[in-house]
């Protein structure tokens, strides 16, 4: 396996399978990867283990998800309305929530923190059922394009809100970090649902509004790949408007509406993906997010696919 030091991985890939967390680490370490990013499912019980590791430097972490470590309430976990409740205890919670994933990140002497910022409540998962027409029936069907103008209308009436209120909570959480000192920073992801707060338009407004503080974009190029598919937003295009405003990517690729495959590899597409490798280049932090279908020899052929795609894009000294 090549050495992949400029590169982190999430442990969303194999968590799964182990029961101890050194273990999900090694396993990591042996695809060629000296950085981590522990995602949201990692429980205390695997930290008891990957702690000694980090304080002996065996391995880096570049980034925690937020929640973190897991906690097992619906209110809180990957899709919520968090940081944007209507119910004020709820929003205050969600913010202290935060705020423990930012203390752990600092702890383990990451610089980042991925954010599912929040999203449009709908009384149900109004995407699921636009992703099942979306493949049924086309994107162009009557069926698509009523629901998906249904979902549209109510996202555009009640997105505001929550974006000036996922704001104002993020603004208590950067005044947490400046006031500790900390050296953290925040990245807010764009998401995997059509109701789902940010869209690359919303995460600007919400990192301007914010001015100063060290809130960025997380972007999460499979998502992205998504949305724009399903019609929400012009992905590829909008995203070379915030190169200067992104801290980390999550790299995979959708597969017609699946996420989380190695990019190249399983869509056997060697160009579309192309359009995001500037902003892979550009990033901080940058991460491979992967499903666990991914076999390794497929992660290092997409890993190998993609730096030499990078490496011809520079200039030759």
């Amino acid at each position: 396996m090549l050495n992949k030091p400029d590169y982190s991985f999430s442990t969303m890939w194999n968590l799964r399978k182990h029961t101890r967390g050194h273990e999900m680490i090694e396993e990591i370490q042996r695809l060629g990867f000296e950085q981590v990013e522990l995602n949201y499912n990692v429980t205390t019980e695997f930290l008891e283990t990957i702690e000694p590791m980090i304080e002996q430097g065996s391995i880096r972490v570049s980034s925690v998800h937020n929640v973190f470590p897991f906690i097992n309430d619906k209110d809180y976990d990957t899709d919520s309305v968090m940081l944007g409740f209507d119910d004020l205890d709820k929003r205050r919670r969600s913010v202290e929530l935060l705020i423990q994933s930012i203390d752990y990140a600092h702890r383990y002497g990451a610089k980042g923190v991925v954010v599912h910022p929040g999203e449009v409540p709908f009384a149900y998962n109004i995407d699921n059922e636009l992703k099942r027409l979306w493949r049924e029936q086309g994107k162009a069907s009557p069926a698509y394009q009523k629901l998906w103008n249904e979902m549209l209308e109510r996202r555009n009436e009640l997105a505001p809100i929550h974006v000036q209120r996922i704001q104002d909570s993020l603004e208590i959480v950067c005044d947490y970090i400046a006031r500790k000192g900390l050296d953290i920073k925040i990245g807010i992801e764009t998401r995997s649902r059509c109701y789902q707060i940010p869209t690359l338009q919303e995460a600007d407004q919400i990192i301007t509004g914010l001015q100063g503080a060290p809130v960025y974009l997380w972007y999460d190029i499979g998502h992205g790949m998504m949305m724009e598919r399903m019609g929400l937003y012009d992905n590829a295009a909008e995203i070379q408007q915030m190169k200067d405003k992104v801290l980390g990517v999550h790299i995979h690729e959708t597969v017609e509406l699946v996420d989380h495959w190695c990019p190249y590899v399983h869509s056997k597409d060697n160009e579309t993906f192309d359009a995001f490798l500037d902003v892979i280049d550009a990033a901080p932090i940058k991460v491979y997010e992967l499903r666990a279908p991914c076999t390794e020899e497929e992660i290092e052929e997409s890993y190998r696919i993609m730096t030499e795609k990078l490496a011809a894009r520079k200039p030759r000294v």
